[in-house]
């Protein structure tokens, strides 16, 4: 029987993509990254503007306080070092470098497959680290602090293989042509930590990749394979360990806390080219997506190139979009530039009609269903009236910081209310008071 939490919800899950293999498209005439791709203090330029640079290549780094490299993902000229808006609402800085096509790497070395055995937990860190690793399921925290912070605590890995957002199937796509790739890099992160026993928590609307993966595992001593029931939002952490253990996660508290570290298959990837070869994050799978776009996919693209670019590469737009959505439909950011670049937590990129999206005029007719649906057992709807109304301190006092902003609550609304976006005005209001 599959394993499963309370709540939730069951959206239209939407996979169109999950039978499109990952494809490399032409390379961007340019990319544009930003210096901040994470959380935690953003990095700062280690370029000039006219300095020629290769695909792997440092160009920031902020060694004061919690952070991540981040390197050049093509091999060219920096043009400019600017500071615009991004789809946050914050300024941030970008380095921009126009693409010489010559595709020149930057050389560098790493750690035999046969050697981790051999390789120290510092060793190990400070590759993550000098990789720019970061969770690549959208958190964005970085993995190296992350590491640190379960070390003593943690003692059970879980690698968070759900990707229960409707649309998304990079993940799945990247288990099912590189499975080895996430099972080395999950063992490396349980060799970091000093952890003997690790899941890989997958949902069973994936029978092909459930069946690869009880192959890989049979017979493995440190990793074992746990099927998921497919409901949202399975894949968050608190959801994750109570499906797995039945075990709830306090407000406030870390998984750590509990004993456990939740990584993202793609994050576990990264781990593994970080050690074996020395490769830092400069690409990322990216399902490109919606009902205007023409023809869908799954693209292995450099970190820094425009939506737009990927929106051309799969035909372009069949229909003109309402809302550009980077991310899945339940937890991304719409967009308000077609050109946005693509970051380290970019899984998608969706391009939605109107007749997708559109709600009418909202209003809440207390029938209670968000209360239901909310996987963290709080009351949405007061959430809502009370962030409307500028009454931040009661949102508090209801509990909306456990709130993990996973949108069921606005999912099921019959009223339309837009209740994820109070939610987050209230947060950011009582974030700013602290």
């Amino acid at each position: 029987m599959a394993l499963t939490f309370k709540g939730g919800i069951h959206p239209p899950e939407n996979k169109n993509t999950e039978n499109c293999p990952i494809t490399v498209p032409t390379d961007p005439i340019y990319v544009r990254i930003p210096m901040s791709q994470h959380i935690g203090l953003p990095c700062i330029p280690t370029v000039k503007i006219g300095q020629t640079v290769a695909k792997g290549e440092l160009i920031g780094e902020n060694k004061n306080g919690l952070s991540a490299p981040v390197h050049a993902s093509i091999s060219g000229k920096v043009t400019k070092i600017e500071s615009a808006v991004n789809a946050n609402g914050r300024r941030d800085e970008y380095v921009v470098i126009e693409n010489d096509f010559n595709h020149t790497v930057f050389e560098t070395e790493g750690m035999k497959a046969e050697r981790i055995s051999e390789i120290s937990t510092d060793e190990i860190i400070d590759a993550v680290y000098r990789a720019g690793i970061v969770g690549m399921g959208g958190a964005t925290f970085p993995t190296h602090a992350k590491i640190r912070s379960a070390m003593g605590k943690a003692d059970k890995l879980i690698v968070n293989c759900a990707e229960c957002e409707p649309y998304l199937t990079a993940n799945y796509r990247l288990l099912i042509e590189h499975s080895k790739e996430v099972i080395f890099g999950a063992k490396i992160l349980m060799k970091a930590i000093g952890i003997k026993k690790g899941f890989i928590a997958i949902e069973d609307n994936k029978p092909n990749a459930i069946e690869l993966l009880k192959k890989e595992l049979k017979d493995d001593n440190l990793l074992s394979l746990k099927v998921l029931k497919t409901k949202y939002p399975q894949g968050d952490e608190r959801q994750l360990i109570y499906a797995l253990e039945k075990r709830e996660l306090p407000a406030g508290k870390l998984p750590a806390d509990l004993g456990y570290v939740v990584f993202n298959a793609e994050t576990c990837s990264a781990v593994y080219h970080a050690l074996s070869y020395g490769t830092p994050v400069t690409d990322r799978v990216v399902t490109v997506d919606g009902d205007c776009v023409e023809n869908p996919g799954n693209l292995l693209v450099p970190i820094g190139t425009p939506f737009m670019d990927l929106i051309n590469y799969c035909g372009g737009y069949s229909r003109t979009p309402d809302r550009l959505i980077s991310g899945g439909p339940m937890m991304g950011a719409a967009q308000w530039d077609e050109y946005a670049p693509v970051i380290k937590g970019t899984a998608g990129v969706l391009a939605l009609s109107r007749d997708t999206i559109h709600r009418e005029i909202p209003n809440c007719i207390h029938c209670g269903k968000c209360v239901a649906a909310c996987p963290m057992h709080l009351m949405p709807c007061y959430f809502a009236a009370y962030s409307k109304i500028g009454d931040y301190e009661s949102c508090d006092t209801f509990g909306i910081r456990s709130c993990v902003e996973c949108g069921s609550c606005t999912f099921v609304c019959l009223g339309n209310v837009p209740i994820i976006q109070h939610i987050r005005i209230a947060k950011g209001n009582l974030q700013q008071k602290k």
